[in-house]
């Protein structure tokens, strides 16, 4: 995961994820969002959108598949998802972006 400066964080729990999260309260042009990457490639960053976020899902090892996104999302199911991505369980990110 990747918190809001670029660093990098292996394996973060659920503690760790929300704590990242609250650093989108300082989020700016050039540091506008955080994210959890698996090593499939599946890559799902928060943006900070009042009181909801809108997340961004993406396949950075795929040049061919669409990044899409998701509006109106709790911090609660944003660290729901960051903990199925980390599975490597992308069926579900897939479904709620509309594949």
């Amino acid at each position: 995961m990747t918190d809001l400066s670029g660093t990098s964080v292996e394996a973060p729990d659920e503690a760790t994820m929300r704590t990242i999260l609250d650093g989108l309260a300082d989020a700016d042009d050039e540091h506008p969002d955080v994210s959890l990457t698996h090593e499939n490639g599946w890559s799902l960053s928060a943006f900070p959108s009042g009181e909801l976020l809108w997340l961004l899902w993406e396949n950075l090892d795929d040049p061919d598949a669409s990044p899409r996104q998701i509006a109106g999302v709790s911090k609660d199911e944003v660290v729901r998802l960051f903990t199925v991505l980390a599975t490597g369980d992308t069926a579900e990110i897939e479904r709620l972006a509309g594949s």
